[in-house]
């Protein structure tokens, strides 16, 4: 490995009690950590005691107009720290932007999250991966949701790797994503990207920056077309290389800070959901869904392939929220290396996918009862045309049921037509053993 190869790496922490031990086990494991740049948006309280307990050496302190800037140490790695309070933050990829700022032109890029842990000799093992790709891809990137890990002293780690799929559409028309398992003796090509686990060129971060206005959901489909548009094409890794802490329940989130009782007290400007309303029509605008679309400037799509052949690869139709039968279906194709004959001939194939979750009282239906024989789920339109009827039994719907609380369950319904269904109500009723029919209710689509 030649000496002057560099890695710059991008965190973004918000309140975490976990970054710091994610900044020890990121430069502890790496072969080399003299060649790491580290640049952490550090959004909490100020107080830079906790890097000190972690062995950290500050070299430099200087105050800016709203942050502050320190660089500290730990075995020949540089880290430097943006500190702002927690109240100015503005989102996740706002974080990303400003650590972005920190970049030197080093050789290599990592985004991760600030809760992770590493292999030993990541930095070796990322580099051979991505340069393995060289021969099929001028600009390949190293992108996935990694095993989840539990902190604590006998820390678990699980063993496995995932490429991501396509799990649906926002209400406002923004694809979600999920991951499924996989096993291969390469990275596989996946059009979907991680905002937790990025790695490739270090030209990615000027390329590609970290749309400051995005908030946070949608940044991951947004991202993944600019890339693609750019010239970069996505991989994901056949081998574990880092861990993610997944759910952190009772760590603290900017959506609980950014409350609007925090901005009726005057500690912030905006609530989140005011930002994020606005990162949403940004990704809408990306995607080409707003019939009025922003001025996007740099953090717009490429000019290298277009945003149409970018939905043939991954099978979807961001306008008319379709996808290709294969998306859905049980191997969940998330790349598809064939582009179609024709568009027309592509579009008759996709499916619209209709979902709703109900949220249900236990006032108002009682799924435990023990003398169902199956329940009656059905979708109806406003002339009473039933769309989706579905029989299941008792076992069958407490599989589809997520309990809330004592009180609530959340019901998931689910069907696929060839275009927009004119969804209106939802009929649900028990069958009865010996009485027939029971109570219906009746709930808006």
């Amino acid at each position: 490995m030649k000496s002057e190869v560099t890695l710059f790496i991008s965190i973004a922490s918000y309140r975490d009690p976990e970054l710091y031990p994610t900044l020890r086990n990121l430069i502890d494991e790496a072969d080399s950590s003299a060649r790491l740049h580290i640049a952490v948006c550090w959004q909490d309280e100020g107080d830079i005691q906790p890097f000190l307990d972690a062995g950290m050496s500050l070299i430099t302190s200087e105050p800016g107009e709203s942050c502050h800037h320190y660089r500290f140490m730990y075995r020949q790695a540089y880290i430097d720290v943006i500190s702002v309070h927690y109240f100015a933050s503005q989102g996740a990829c706002w974080a990303r932007h400003q650590v972005e700022k920190c970049y030197q032109q080093e050789t290599y890029f990592l985004q991760i999250d600030s809760h992770c842990r590493f292999i030993p000799s990541w930095d070796n093992e990322m580099i051979a991966m991505l340069e393995g790709l060289r021969e099929q891809s001028p600009y390949p990137v190293l992108s996935s949701y990694p095993p989840g890990y539990t902190p604590g002293e006998n820390e678990d780690r699980k063993d496995y790797v995932s490429r991501l799929v396509f799990n649906g559409f926002t209400s406002e028309g923004i694809v979600r994503l999920s991951s499924t398992p996989f096993s291969a003796e390469s990275p596989q090509r996946c059009g979907y990207l991680a905002g937790g686990f990025i790695f490739a060129d270090g030209h990615f971060v000027t390329t590609v920056p970290n749309d400051s206005q995005i908030f946070f959901m949608g940044e991951e489909i947004a991202m993944a077309v600019r890339a693609w548009t750019h010239g970069y094409d996505i991989w994901s890794p056949h081998r574990v290389l880092l861990w993610h802490y997944y759910t952190r329940k009772d760590h603290p989130k900017v959506w609980g800070d950014h409350s609007n009782d925090a901005k009726k007290a005057g500690s912030i400007d905006k609530a989140w959901w005011e930002r994020d309303k606005v990162a949403k029509a940004r990704v809408l605008s990306v995607l080409n869904v707003n019939d009025t679309p922003y001025d996007l400037g740099q953090w717009g799509t490429g000019q290298q392939r277009t945003l149409k052949e970018f939905q043939y690869r991954i099978g979807v139709d961001f306008r008319e929220q379709r996808v290709h039968p294969s998306v859905t279906g049980v191997d969940k194709v998330s790349w598809f290396n064939q582009l179609p004959l024709h568009h027309q001939q592509w579009r008759q194939l996709l499916q619209y996918i209709n979902e709703k979750i109900l949220s249900l009282n236990n006032t108002e239906v009682d799924f435990t009862r023990t003398d169902t024989v199956w329940w009656h789920i059905g979708v109806y339109s406003a002339e009473n045309t039933p769309l989706m009827v579905k029989q299941l039994s008792p076992e069958a719907i407490s599989r589809q049921l997520k309990q809330i609380d004592d009180q609530t369950v959340e019901l998931k319904i689910h069907f696929i037509t060839a275009n927009r269904a004119p969804a209106h109500s939802v009929r649900i009723c028990p069958y009865i053993a010996d009485s027939g029919w029971g109570e219906l209710l009746e709930k808006s689509w």
